[in-house]
Parts: structure tokens; C-alpha cells; sequence
């Protein structure tokens, strides 16, 4: 049975710094790209970071760049992500992804996380 369990969230104030936590279980986790997505209130779910499945490339929306960072620890099957100077604007749930593409059928393998939320607030 395949699960993303993410952990990590809460509520912080401006300029503070959290780290979501994603553990992952029942499919092999190296051969999947990881990433962040959130979603705020009223508004699409957007991606915030992704990290290959060597971990050797990531990448960042613009409004986290030089803020957050994603990691992975292929021996604890976890993702991360440390998030630094948070903003209220960051506000929103997080959701882990788990995402391949077997290239000789095309066909791809998209898991998620049921999310947990960050509140950025004063």
C-alpha cells in the first residue's frame, strides 16, 4: 500500500523557519522524483520545490527561491523541506508528491500526501 505521510506543519511567525518532513512507503522510493506542492485558500495548488530521484537537481518556484530548500534521505525514505524566512504569504497545506515516468510505456506513477498545514501569522 502506497503512503506519503508529511509531518512538520504549524503555525509560525513571520521570519521563522519550519521543516515538513515526508516518509514514504510501498513503492520504491529512488525511482521517483519528489516534490512540494501547497495550496492556499481560494486559490490553485501550485508547485513549490522538486528534487530528482538521484537528488542531483532540484528546483524552486520563484516566490521560495533562496528561502526553502528540499532534500531527501533515500535511506529513510523521506523528503524535506526547510523552509526559512516565512512570509504570511506562505500560508497554505503542503502537500508531498511522488511522481515517474516509466519511459519504455510512457506510462507514470503519481502519489500524494494527505498535506499538513502552515499558518505564517503574528
Amino acid at each position: 500500500q502506497v503512503q506519503l505521510v508529511e509531518s512538520g506543519g504549524g503555525l509560525v511567525q513571520p521570519g521563522g523557519s519550519l521543516r515538513l518532513s515526508c516518509t514514504a512507503s510501498g513503492f520504491t522510493f529512488t525511482s521517483y522524483a519528489m516534490n512540494w506542492y501547497r495550496q492556499a485558500p481560494g486559490k490553485e495548488r501550485e508547485l513549490v520545490a522538486s528534487i530528482t530521484h538521484t537528488g542531483g537537481m532540484t528546483d524552486y518556484a520563484d516566490s521560495v527561491k533562496g528561502r526553502f530548500t528540499i532534500s531527501r534521505d533515500d535511506a529513510k525514505n523521506t523528503v524535506y523541506l526547510q523552509m526559512n524566512s516565512l512570509k504570511p504569504e506562505d500560508t497554505a497545506v503542503y502537500y508531498c508528491n511522488a511522481f515517474t515516468m516509466i519511459m519504455a510505456t510512457l506510462n507514470t506513477y503519481n502519489y500524494w500526501g494527505q498535506g499538513t498545514q502552515v499558518t505564517v501569522s503574528s
